[in-house]
């Protein structure tokens, strides 16, 4: 049995910027915010003592960037490991679009059918297949494991909704907000969720990691 931090990164639009679908093929750098957000879960780490066994990260900017302030901050010394699996998914002809482009173009119901009940819609051109993303969301995790203290993994939104997916626990919300955390509990290939969408914390991670 072994522990997890899951980890969104931070903000890639500023103020005054278009929000759209930031998907694979988008490799947005993080914005001054979004540093800011790194900074808050490096610091949460920290201020309850808390020292990854290893740090892994998706291979986009915006999640390496997030980990290596995290790793700044939190007093881990080792090397940061790559896993492709943690890439965000392509989101094809949805990439680079808003919600509203998107929605005049494949209709409201695709785009609820993800944005609300977490399900990849009908017909669209994402990769990898729905199939390998749930494997991959597993394997990532049960791979991540470490056999003393836990494994910090950072990774993207839609990735962590794979993730969800593939525990079991309460029924929380699958979206993460960007520079929130999450953590499960891995034994085997099986995993359970042990708080999910939640501000990076002392007090909690503390609770819930030591």
């Amino acid at each position: 049995m072994a522990k997890l931090l899951l980890a969104r990164h931070g903000n890639t639009f500023g103020p005054g910027d278009k929000v759209v679908w930031v998907g694979a093929n988008e490799d947005l750098p993080l914005v001054a915010r979004g540093e800011e957000q790194a900074h808050e879960l490096g610091d949460a780490l920290r201020a309850a003592k808390l020292v990854p066994t290893r740090i892994i990260s998706g291979p986009l900017k915006r999640t390496r960037r997030a980990a290596e302030i995290v790793k700044s901050l939190c007093g881990f010394t080792g090397e940061i490991e790559i896993d492709q699996r943690l890439k965000e998914i392509d989101y094809g002809s949805w990439g680079g679009k808003s919600n509203e482009e998107i929605e005049a173009q494949f209709g409201l119901d695709a785009l609820t059918e993800w944005d609300t009940h977490h399900r990849r819609p009908d017909g669209v051109d994402w990769s990898p297949s729905d199939a390998d993303l749930k494997a991959n969301a597993l394997a990532a995790m049960a791979d991540a494991v470490t056999e003393t203290g836990f494994a910090l993994v950072i990774t993207s939104n839609g990735i962590l909704r794979y993730m969800h997916s593939a525990l079991t626990g309460d029924d929380a919300n699958a979206k993460v907000k960007t520079g929130y955390c999450c953590a499960a509990e891995i034994t085997g290939t099986s995993g359970a969720r042990l708080f999910w969408n939640e501000k990076p914390d002392a007090a909690l991670v503390a609770k819930t990691l030591s």
